[in-house]
């Protein structure tokens, strides 16, 4: 059931470092493919399909963190069995931070060294860091047509798919739980992580400025970069090879740690 949980034929035994992908609010593994193809043949690109799309629509989707972060921890953790690192687009930055800390914690998890493992490097990407509140505006609460409305603004969805609304239809549901888990969010207890966060975005976002973004340098005792990209909240479709020639060296530069084992 491990598997299911991430997109493909699941995590290479011959990887170096395993990549652990998060999208945003509706999204999925789409959002990081070809990925592999631009990242050294070292990093296994592994996406992460939650609840309520593409090969588990029939699932219903989490619409709490709380009830999410466990059981995703415990698919996730078979595979931390090497260097690993998380990227979370948006929505997912929170549950990869929240992921990151679980497994650091579980005294159920892989250890090295006597401590329980996180991961080399956290990505968080078009997100405010997770203790600030926010004043924007919560989709969730929209009714349908306000909320089509709003994500045809953001840019995220396809055209083709905004276009059909019988389709549309079949993933409100998944979107509403995945923005009542986003926008109703607030941190779980658990550590202060120490490994290092690379924090990106696009400068015309207009769900994130650079103030939020910089403030998940307080999210971790260990070394924090941030890197801004021309683009709005999806700047990272294409995929963009700056965006992931950034992931590959800060990837690089965390795997020649002394505390990487």
């Amino acid at each position: 059931m491990a598997k299911a949980w991430i997109a493909g034929e699941g995590p290479r035994a011959d990887a170096e470092v395993r990549l652990f992908c998060f999208a945003h609010a509706g999204g999925g593994a789409a959002l990081f493919r070809r990925w592999d193809e631009h990242l050294a043949p070292s990093v296994d690109v592994c996406p992460v399909v939650l609840p309520g799309r593409e090969s588990r629509l029939r699932e219903a989707a989490y619409d709490s963190m709380d009830r999410l972060v466990g059981p995703l921890s415990d698919a996730l953790r078979p595979y931390t069995d090497r260097p690993y690192a998380l990227f979370g687009h948006s929505m997912g930055a929170a549950v990869a931070w929240e992921v990151a800390r679980r497994l650091a914690r579980d005294p159920a998890g892989v250890r090295l060294g006597g401590s329980a493992r996180e991961p080399v490097v956290l990505f968080v990407s078009g997100r405010r860091a997770p203790h600030l509140p926010t004043s924007r505006r919560r989709f969730c609460d929209l009714s349908e047509d306000a909320l089509l409305a709003e994500l045809g603004k953001l840019n995220g969805t396809p055209a083709e798919v905004m276009d059909q609304r019988n389709l549309l239809d079949v993933f409100l549901p998944t979107l509403r739980a995945d923005f009542t888990l986003n926008e109703r969010y607030a941190p779980l207890p658990g550590p202060r992580l120490t490994c290092p966060v690379s924090a990106l975005l696009g400068d015309a976002d207009p769900e994130v400025d650079p103030d939020e973004i910089a403030a998940w340098r307080d999210a971790t005792d260990g070394g924090f970069t941030q890197r801004v990209f021309a683009g709005d909240h999806f700047y990272l479709k294409g995929p963009r090879p700056e965006v992931l020639d950034a992931l590959q060296e800060d990837l690089d530069r965390a795997l020649l740690s002394p505390f990487v084992r």
